[in-house]
C-alpha cells in the first residue's frame, strides 16, 4: 500500500484523524441545556380559567377548568422523551469527556455513539412532532371535525407548550448534528 504525501508527514508516520470530541462534548452540553429547559417549561404549563356556561340559573354561570400537560398523551410522551434525552446526554457527556483524553477513539465506541444518537434523534423528533401537532390544534382548531381552538382561552398554557415544542425541536436538531459528527469521526477513523 503506497501512501501519498498528504497522508504521511516527513517523519513517515500516518497522521491520526482529528479528534472532534471537544465539539461533540459542546453539542452534548447544548443538548442537555435545551432538553432541561424544554422539560422545565413543559412541566410548568398549567393554567386555570373560568369558562362561561349556558346552563339555567340554578347552575353556576361559570365553571373553573384546568389546562395541564398531563391531560394530553402527546405532552406526556414529550415529557418522557425529554427526560430520557436529559439522562442520555449526561451519560454520553461522560463518555465524550473520557474519550477526549485518548488520542484516537475506538471505532466501536464511535459506532455505538452513531447508533444511539440516531435512536435518540428519532425519539425526540417523533415526540416533538406529536406535541407540535397537538399544540397547533390547540392554536388553530380544526373546523372539519368541529374541534375548537383553546389557545384563546388558555393563552399562558399554549405559550408554555409551544415554547417547549420549539426548544425540543432544537434538541432534535442537535441530536441530528451529533449523528453527523459521530458518523464523520467514524469515517475518518476507519479510512
Amino acid at each position: 500500500m503506497t501512501s501519498t504525501s498528504k497522508d504521511t508527514p516527513e517523519s513517515g508516520y500516518a497522521v491520526p484523524p482529528p479528534n472532534l470530541f471537544g465539539v461533540d462534548l459542546g453539542l452534548r452540553l447544548l443538548l442537555l441545556a435545551s432538553a432541561v429547559s424544554a422539560l422545565v417549561v413543559l412541566v410548568t404549563s398549567k393554567q386555570t380559567e373560568s369558562i362561561p356556561t349556558s346552563l339555567p340559573p340554578p347552575f353556576p354561570a361559570f365553571i373553573s377548568r384546568d389546562a395541564k400537560f398531563q391531560h394530553s398523551p402527546a405532552f406526556i410522551y414529550l415529557l418522557v422523551a425529554l427526560s430520557v434525552t436529559c439522562c442520555y446526554s449526561i451519560i454520553t457527556m461522560v463518555a465524550s469527556f473520557a474519550v477526549i483524553t485518548s488520542p484516537s477513539p475506538s471505532p466501536r465506541m464511535l459506532f455505538h455513539l452513531v447508533l444511539s444518537d440516531a435512536v435518540m434523534a428519532g425519539v425526540m423528533a417523533s415526540a416533538t412532532g406529536t406535541a407540535g401537532s397537538v399544540a397547533y390544534l390547540g392554536l388553530k382548531g380544526n373546523s372539519h371535525v368541529n374541534w375548537n381552538k383553546v389557545c384563546n382561552v388558555y393563552d399562558k398554557f399554549c405559550r408554555h407548550v409551544g415554547s417547549s415544542a420549539a426548544v425540543s425541536l432544537v434538541a432534535s436538531v442537535l441530536l441530528v448534528s451529533l449523528v453527523v459528527l459521530s458518523s464523520y469521526s467514524l469515517y475518518r477513523r476507519c479510512r
